[in-house]
């Protein structure tokens, strides 16, 4: 029988154990940190250096990658691909052959060596729990009149998820509701000064990322940045929700209630420690807040009104700060990204 060397990319955080006859290789996992630069190349390798068009495959392939928290190459005798693939798919793990193929735990194609493409039928693997979210959230908004399309991918899952710390969070709200403040202050020619922002929010400076600190010191800022963080309100609300500082975030059809976040933030003793909601709370609505931000640009993209009276600008601001939480692509709070 054929022995078959086999990478083995898992984005489960503790991946179940190796419970089949084979030879392992390697091991490592994101405390390495070759791992990052490895993964990097692979990344390289399904796009050919830059080479190939991106597809939807490609693309949820390239996102597994990133995802990535362990890697291992083993040596499978061909009597226990059954076994691999049954272990690969609780792993949530790509497959890299010795043929340079990538495929998923079925074994399937999904990019080629030569050509890039996939097999047909072969799909980039999600945890179960996460395909079960997508559907549920699916029929939710379905129920409300807001179709969306059954090949947009899962977010990320339980068996996934890094979130940043409760105190990285709290922190981040200082700084939103200081540039925010700020930024209403301006638009009103009534700005709060820097020494009060720090006195009364001393997270804030702390925790302002470079765009923000740039703002704060503004003398005068422009009128789109102005805007711009007038409009972190929104993911403000998003953020404070998440560590219990709102009670609930109602779908969103309307602007956050700005004195109320103002107030709670400005007398809140940040000296206390906060807590983030459940896992799971988290994550249905950041899958839901993703369902609707892509439902607001398709609308946007047709010339059609917003549906069911999503507001746009409410659920970008909302997906920013929950992609921020869960550390989507690794970015910091300035280059996070909304991808639908």
């Amino acid at each position: 029988m054929s022995v078959f060397l086999v990478n083995a990319y898992c984005t489960h955080r503790n991946p179940p154990a190796l419970a089949f006859e084979h030879d392992l290789k390697a091991r490592r996992d994101t405390s390495d940190p070759e791992l990052a630069r490895h993964l990097r190349g692979f990344q390289g390798f399904v796009m050919a250096g830059g080479k190939r068009q991106m597809t939807a495959v490609r693309y949820g392939v390239l996102r597994h990658i990133e995802r990535v928290r362990h890697h291992l190459a083993l040596e499978v005798d061909e009597s226990q691909l059954e076994e691999l693939a049954l272990w690969a798919l609780e792993a949530n793990a790509l497959l890299f052959l010795d043929d340079g193929t990538v495929r998923g735990p079925n074994g399937l194609v999904l990019v080629d060596p030569d050509t890039g493409d996939p097999e047909d039928g072969a799909q980039v693997p999600y945890p179960l729990a996460a395909e079960r979210r997508k559907d549920a959230t699916r029929v939710f908004l379905e129920q409300r009149g807001i179709r969306t399309p059954s090949h947009l991918p899962p977010v990320i899952d339980e068996t996934e998820v890094e979130f940043r710390s409760p105190s990285d969070v709290l922190g981040r709200c200082c700084a939103l509701v200081a540039v925010a403040a700020r930024a209403e202050g301006a638009q009103q020619s009534n700005q709060l000064p820097l020494e009060q922002i720090e006195r009364r929010l001393p997270l804030a400076l702390a925790h302002a990322s470079p765009a923000e600190r740039a703002f704060l010191a503004e003398e005068a800022p422009g009128e789109q940045a102005i805007i711009n963080m007038m409009w972190r309100y929104e993911a403000l609300g998003a953020l404070m929700w998440s560590i219990q500082l709102l009670p609930e975030l109602p779908l969103p059809t309307a602007l956050v209630d700005v004195p109320l976040v103002t107030r709670t933030m400005l007398e809140l003793d940040t000296s206390k420690p906060v807590q983030l909601r459940s896992t799971s709370e988290i994550l249905d609505t950041l899958d839901m807040t993703f369902r609707l931000h892509w439902s607001t640009t398709d609308a946007r993209f047709k010339g059609e009104p917003s549906p069911a009276k999503i507001a746009p600008g409410v659920v970008m601001e909302r997906h920013h700060a929950l992609n921020w939480l869960v550390r989507f692509e690794g970015a910091e709070w300035d280059d996070v990204q909304t991808p639908t």
